[in-house]
């Protein structure tokens, strides 16, 4: 949720930004195309920001989550200097992404679990997840 509440405050930042930049250019009538481009630049990713963060804005308000369950496998990409876990469910074709790595004892495709992940209604952002074992359905992990 760190995310999301950044990306919307940054998205609401750069655009009140880029706004008082064209409001300060219109006073001085005076329109370099270096400060146009940065100011429109700027507005843009924060209406960017703005257009992927405020539809889910009712539901982390309001605290509607939907909680997707099934069998998953958790893949962990360790590309860049942060690491993340992939939570892929097979039931759903669904992906989703956490930053903090489960300590589990075996990652991949081949290990099956059974996963629980709370996300938004419209499912574009993860909240917490649940993993426990396929067979036994025994709560193996929670995260935070």
């Amino acid at each position: 949720m760190f995310f999301y509440y950044l990306m919307l405050i940054l998205g609401a930042l750069f655009v009140i930004a880029a706004v008082f930049a064209f409001i300060a250019m219109y006073g001085d009538k005076d329109y370099p195309l270096l400060n146009v481009g940065k100011s429109l630049g700027i507005f843009l990713i924060g209406f960017l920001f703005l257009a992927i963060t405020l539809p889910s804005l009712k539901y982390v308000v309001l605290k509607e989550y939907d909680i997707v369950s099934g069998k998953c496998v958790i893949e962990i990409d360790s590309s860049g200097r942060s690491s993340e876990a992939d939570f892929e469910m097979l039931d759903t074709d669904e992906m989703f992404t956490f930053r903090d790595i489960p300590s589990l004892d075996a990652y991949g495709k081949s290990i099956p679990y059974y996963c629980e992940v709370t996300v938004t209604k419209d499912h574009m952002f993860e909240i917490s997840y649940k993993i426990y074992d396929a067979k036994t359905r025994k709560l193996i992990l929670t995260s935070k």
